[in-house]
């Protein structure tokens, strides 16, 4: 009996001091961490987010980030079922516990030691509370304990219904919807009150996984993380069995309901999104910032038009890469036996019962469809769950026959492809290699295919997202104001944004800097001979270097005007190499170009500095407006706050043609601007553009001459096994470069003249139609005389033949000798004079 008792006491008092050590733990942990927690009671009179929205220049808008999709509500508006659904899935003891759940905290810890993973979870809703409105969402121990210690806190200070009014309005529940109001409008459509109970379980299942259990990008996880929370509801006794045996039968309904801006123009958006949290950081999304940017709305319109379609074009031309997704289940029962139950466990451990029901909701979610055989209601799930990419739509191939295929797209049309749009679609092997025409619609796709579809007028066609991708900037060149970018086919299927972030060889989109330095630093004229041929030079690398033509053929003594508007390799590395090298990096910096960015050898004239497009846009801004040094922008205006305050005014350098040489200051639009510095002559640069149009009459950018305009010039490039295709060109009011590649730097296949000035010329026929044309006056400097195109030697008066070129008054080439025939010469004996004055 002694020994009982005496080891009764000995439990007692371990047991005491089991307890002393836990709760001296707690007070020092709270003596510890308290003096650096965030203050709770600024709960108090938090202040929801408002948007950041971003225009154009004429008020479109074209992008919100932030809490647009937050809707907030107050205790009273919570409908009681989404309480109980809520409390079902989180924490069931949310109206008992001091703000933390020691069983609940116990059971995670066990999870974490016994299997590595945390599948119930240990938090309340009250320390979920404390994580997302005043701690960091770090994965660590200390930020846990932090959190234990705020919940406790915060019981004290608020009251439940205030804690859950927090917790419903600021959790986020996938697809940029913060808040239970934000959304039951983007699933659902409807306000938060008109909702079922099958859809408030449906929503309460979202804050433990917003994208695993996501009805529209995972509904069949979805559906068992639904009814598990059912289960539960009946089991706490939120409802009873008749209304648990309808809800767990019901189908998804949830859809995608999305605001949708006024004008493309996501990479825009994108940019100036970066720049307000950059400026601003978080407040960014919380303060009204408004932004106003230098975008053309029909501008933007008609390069995003012209790219999309120009790349769709490339695409058709190379061939049928596949479908996007084989053998896509038809019914959701079909998909559901085959979806992955990892993250499931606690769901489908706790009984049986989740997955029967589940099966049963999946199948009452049968749909069918006029002109389909059997149950598709998986197939409308994948497509609406199925991005668009720009105008390329999502369908899955429902039948085959002969020469048409029959598609159903995501409104649940079944639409079918005749021969017209499906015969383009010969394999592809590589970019310079694609298969036969396809003898039937069976050998290009079968049932179940997901596959994209275009409307091509009246009628569709097959289609696909393109193999390679580009590029389009617009800009003001008196300015440098963006008024047009798009910086891939479509930001839903890539985000990155090539026009400003693909730094890309430019290959011949280069040469006119050169050959502007040669005129301007070098004392060349266009009549100058630089003789093409090959040049072999001694690498580094020990290895020769021997460049070659495009055509690998050499054409010997040629103009400077020739070897540009032909584009001749060998012609620009003599003109540079005469130049020098560091006198052309120092003419380059001018341009805007880093010197550190481009290559410190003869590569340079090739265009071997790889560059973005926003970078060689803004260098040919400079050649369009007169020589002057403007920079890219785009941010016109930044406002703050309810009252619109003005926190941000661009005012940047411009261009002046005709102002004094010593002006500073000019007006544009009635607003007072700086004058940028000119950095080109303007001699020089009238030359250059002069022979900058010959590559439109009569070099490789034949193809503008559709548009039948005199005041376009402009000039293409292409690089090593074509794997970038530039165009480039401008008239005094618009500068527009175009590239097209790869985003892993494989061959196109095509040259800048086929791939990218397609596009150039799709942009610019809307977008300068209907204004003047305007070429530039000749400077006064600039003078007109007769050339023999073979020696670039002026012809005197008397001496017939020859071309007409231009050159400055005080740079003009010596004049051609005055030669005679040579029986002349041997029937006067005079073989040493040969000159006309010496003759007659």
């Amino acid at each position: 009996m002694k020994l009982f008792t005496r080891l009764l006491t000995t439990a007692f008092w371990l047991l005491l001091s089991l307890c002393a050590g836990v709760v001296l733990a707690v007070v020092g942990a709270g003596l510890y961490f308290a003096p650096g927690l965030p203050d709770v009671r600024q709960l108090q009179n938090y202040e929801l987010q408002t948007p950041l929205r971003i225009y154009t220049e004429d008020n479109k808008l074209i992008g919100e980030y932030g809490e647009e999709r937050r809707m907030p509500i107050s205790y009273d508006q919570i409908p009681k079922p989404l309480i109980d659904a809520l409390l079902a899935a989180e924490d069931a003891n949310f109206y008992n516990h001091p703000g933390v759940d020691p069983k609940g905290l116990l059971r995670a810890a066990v999870e974490l030691a016994s299997s590595g993973d945390i599948q119930s979870g240990g938090s309340t809703i009250t320390m979920q509370v404390a994580r997302n409105y005043l701690l960091t969402l770090d994965q660590t121990f200390t930020r846990k304990i932090r959190e234990i210690l705020l919940a406790l806190q915060m019981e004290q200070i608020l009251n439940k219904p205030e804690i859950l009014e927090l917790y419903v309005n600021k959790i986020y529940l996938g697809h940029r919807s913060y808040g239970v109001a934000a959304a039951a409008n983007t699933y659902y459509g409807k306000p938060l009150a008109d909702l079922t109970l099958p859809q408030y379980a449906m929503i309460a299942g979202l804050p433990k996984a917003p994208s695993s259990f996501n009805p529209l990008a995972n509904p069949e996880r979805a559906l068992i993380r639904r009814n598990w929370i059912l289960y539960r509801m009946r089991q706490l006794g939120s409802i009873d069995q008749a209304s648990y045996e309808q809800a767990v039968k019901a189908p998804i309904t949830a859809s995608r309901h999305v605001a949708q801006s006024e004008v493309d123009a996501p990479y825009v958006a994108e940019m100036a999104r970066a720049y307000a949290v950059e400026r601003f950081g978080d407040k960014a999304y919380t303060d009204n910032i408004r932004i106003t940017t230098t975008l053309d709305s029909h501008l933007q319109t008609e390069a995003r038009n012209a790219l999309v379609q120009g790349l769709i074009d490339y695409d058709t031309r190379h061939g049928w890469r596949g479908p996007e997704e084989k053998d896509v289940p038809p019914s959701l029962v079909e998909a559901q036996d085959r979806t992955e139950r990892q993250g499931l466990e606690e769901e489908l451990s706790e009984s049986p019962e989740v997955i029967q029901t589940a099966r049963q909701a999946a199948q009452s979610s049968e749909a069918t469809i006029e002109g389909v055989d059997g149950d598709v209601s998986n197939w409308l799930k994948v497509l609406e769950r199925t991005p668009a990419y720009g105008p390329l739509q999502p369908a899955i191939v429902t039948e085959t026959d002969g020469k048409q295929m029959h598609v159903l797209n995501a409104d649940g049309k079944v639409i079918t492809l005749d021969w017209d749009g499906l015969k383009w679609a010969r394999v592809y092997h590589s970019a310079k290699w694609r298969g036969d025409v396809p003898t039937n619609a069976e050998a290009i796709a079968q049932r179940g295919d997901l596959v994209r579809i275009l409307k091509n007028g009246d009628s569709w066609r097959l289609s696909q997202r393109p193999g390679a991708e580009g590029a389009i900037v617009v800009l003001d060149p008196q300015t440098g104001a963006i008024e047009a970018l798009q910086g891939g086919f479509s930001f839903a299927a890539s985000k990155f944004n090539r026009a400003i972030q693909a730094q890309r060889q430019v290959g011949s989109n280069f040469k006119p800097f050169v050959y502007l330095a040669a005129l301007q630093e070098g004392g060349m004229t266009a009549a100058t001979i630089i003789n093409d041929a090959p040049v072999v030079m001694s690498q580094y690398s020990g290895d020769d270097w021997r460049p070659e033509n495009a055509e690998r053929q050499f054409r010997g003594p040629t103009r400077l005007r020739v070897g540009l508007y032909t584009s001749r390799n060998l012609v620009t590395i003599r003109v540079l190499q005469s130049l020098g090298l560091d006198n052309a990096l120092n003419f380059l910096e001018r341009f805007g170009f880093s010197r550190d960015r481009l290559p410190h050898g003869l590569s340079l004239a090739l265009g071997s500095a790889s560059l973005t497009p926003l970078e060689i846009a803004n260098a040919y801004a400079v050649l369009a407006n007169g020589g002057f040094q403007v920079s890219p922008w785009y941010i016109q205006k930044v406002t703050q706050g309810s009252q619109n305050t003005v926190v941000e005014q661009a005012n940047p350098l411009v261009a002046c043609r005709d102002c004094a040489p010593d002006a500073t200051q000019t007006e544009v639009d009635g607003e007072p601007r700086r004058i940028a510095p000119r950095v080109v002559d303007p001699d020089a640069l009238y030359i250059l553009r002069s022979i900058l149009r010959d590559v439109i009459e009569r070099g490789t950018g034949r193809g503008a001459l559709s548009l039948d305009r005199a005041d376009i010039v402009g000039k293409t490039g292409t690089t090593n096994d074509q794997r970038d295709a530039w165009f480039s060109g401008f008239n005094n009011s618009l500068v527009t470069t175009v590239w097209v590649g790869k985003d892993d730097n494989t061959t196109t296949a095509e040259y800048g003249a086929q791939a990218a000035l397609p596009i150039w010329k799709a942009f610019m026929g809307p977008a300068l139609k209907g204004t003047p044309e305007v070429v530039p006056k000749a400077p006064d400097d600039i003078v007109q005389a007769r050339i023999d195109p073979k020696t670039g030697k002026r012809l005197h008066d008397d001496q017939s033949g020859g071309i007409s070129e231009i050159f400055r008054k005080d740079n003009l080439p010596e004049y051609q000798p005055r030669g005679i025939r040579p029986e002349l010469e041997d029937e006067s004996g005079s073989q040493g004079t040969g000159t006309f004055e010496a003759i007659f």
